[in-house]
């Protein structure tokens, strides 16, 4: 069997030349005060169900920015950086700022979180009915969560490349998590009437001394019903098969919610344990671009994995977008480091293993000591991460000698360091910072935000960036009109069409062994 060293000199430096990275960035709309706003998406940042890079996730109130691909890591952070300006141009004025950390500000009552809207047409609709249906589901609350999607793809990848990719990834998340968790701390009003298992730490915060990343652990992106789920990685049609049964098997607490709220609206888009693709909960997920009104599942099913996304990234509230280009490098290393190592399969075993690990690694992940489980053993998650680590340094000298200079040996140098004093990783700077402005989470991200707007509008966009982005924003109202003008079918009926299950595309029997 090769090495990872063998594999890394059998790449081609165009190949490393094509890897890609884009980025998704969510963030809450707040006052000054942290509170969240309850204002509609504003009209100058275009249409949210039709503009390319501005969009929302779950409430009205979450912004997610969304660069496009990019060959480097400085392009890629540049853009993001660009699309904040515009955002802040228009928010600044209003006296709103976009929150810089992934656990949310101070939240309305639960009824009162307002739900993303997205006008009248027919696939508006269905993106705010899915909203509702997470409300019901698993609380509103959860859903203002916000964090950072890198999507990754590397030229010459087959889907069983990505999916050997995908469960390395899983197997050593907690690497991520130690290293760019940064949300240890809550609003202690986030977690009331909740079994949360936190402490007080502070002027209205819980948190864990320890902790990484509430955002993946029990508070954060969980799902009881979704627990039930083992889904594998071992093949495109094995995972595809099981996400297929969740979504068009009946789950009988999502059938007691109902479909119809009784006064002619939705309470969700079905009663099936997931009512899109979407929902389905992961530290990473294969992904492939979709037509318009194509399932994910049917376009996966018919033309393979085109990239992965990465879903267990905080926001750092200490950079002014909430990730630099020095993290997309450790990223990438660590991505190329999942591909090129050796990937057995899976077991239904190792995966629940897997959550044991990343439970302990997002509520712990600092105290000295900690032991995950590696096979039959309990190691140092310390120690452990250390070995990935070390092991990506060929890579990171690869990298290095083909896009020149030595920033992907820096950060890698960059990242042991801070393994070796846990005390300067992300999670543990959010806790210091917090003691030294009283304890309050809400008061120190309210000062990091209000100060990440002003940085980014200390430099001005060009004239001419800021005409094209005005112009993007203007044709995305007109495309979203043009959608809304050409609907004709009653939205039940597109409802019913969209979730069928001939939709989801034709699904093969798993070869043996996968």
């Amino acid at each position: 069997m090769s090495s990872l060293t063998d594999r890394l000199k059998n790449l081609t430096d165009a190949q490393l030349q094509g890897m890609r990275r884009g980025v998704e960035k969510e963030g809450l709309r707040t006052d000054l005060q942290g509170q969240l706003v309850h204002t509609p998406h504003p009209a100058a940042l275009g249409s949210a169900l039709t503009h390319p890079h501005i969009t929302t996730d779950f409430s009205e109130s979450q912004l997610e920015l969304v660069t496009g691909v990019h060959p480097s890591a400085e392009d890629c952070v540049a853009q993001l950086a660009d699309v904040h300006r515009f955002v802040h141009r228009a928010l600044q004025p209003a006296g709103e700022l976009m929150w810089s950390a992934s656990m949310p500000s101070v939240l309305p009552a639960d009824a009162e979180i307002p739900i993303g809207q997205y006008g009248t047409s027919n696939v508006g609709q269905a993106k705010t009915v899915y909203r509702i249906g997470l409300a019901h589901r698993y609380g509103p609350r959860m859903q203002t969560i916000s964090g950072i999607h890198y999507n990754w793809s590397f030229p010459g990848l087959d889907s069983d490349a990505y999916f050997a990719l995908i469960r390395n990834f899983r197997r050593h998340a907690f690497v991520l998590l130690t290293l760019f968790g940064a949300s240890p701390a809550v609003p202690s009003a986030f977690v009331e009437g909740l079994d949360h298992g936190l402490q007080p730490l502070g002027a209205r915060t819980h948190g864990l001394p320890y902790a990484t990343s509430l955002r993946m652990g029990r508070l954060g992106y969980q799902s009881d019903a979704q627990s039930a789920l083992c889904v594998s990685y071992n093949c495109l049609d094995r995972y595809t098969a099981s996400l297929h049964d969740a979504l068009v098997r009946t789950y009988p607490a999502y059938e007691a919610i109902g479909i119809h709220d009784g006064r002619g609206g939705y309470r969700q888009l079905s009663t099936s344990l997931l009512q899109i693709e979407n929902e389905f909960y992961s530290a990473i997920r294969p992904k492939r671009v979709i037509f318009p009104g194509e399932r994910p599942l049917h376009a996966l099913r018919e033309r393979g994995v085109e990239y992965v996304e990465v879903r267990c990234m905080d926001l750092n509230p200490f950079l002014p977008v909430g990730i630099d280009a020095d993290t997309m490098r450790l990223l990438d290393l660590f991505l190329l480091h999942c591909l090129l190592s050796d990937s057995p399969p899976d077991t239904p075993q190792e995966i629940a293993a897997l959550g044991r690990n990343q439970q302990l690694t997002a509520s712990r992940g600092r105290e000295p000591g900690l032991c995950l489980t590696r096979g039959d053993e309990q190691i140092p998650l310390m120690d452990w991460a250390a070995e990935v680590l070390q092991a990506c340094e060929p890579i990171a000298q690869r990298l290095d000698a083909v896009h020149g200079g030595n920033a992907h040996q820096r950060v890698l140098q960059a990242a042991l360091s801070q393994l070796a004093q846990p005390d300067t990783l992300p999670s543990a700077r959010v806790l210091q910072a917090m003691a030294d402005a009283g304890g309050d989470h809400v008061a120190l991200m309210s000062t990091l935000s209000a100060q990440a707007q002003a940085a980014l509008l200390a430099e001005p966009l060009s004239a001419e960036l800021a005409e094209a982005l005005t112009a993007e924003a203007q044709a995305s109202l007109a495309e979203q009109a043009r959608i809304e003008a050409a609907d004709t079918m009653p939205f039940e009926q597109y409802r019913q069409a969209y979730l069928s299950p001939e939709r989801l595309g034709l699904g093969r029997k798993p070869p043996a062994g996968c």
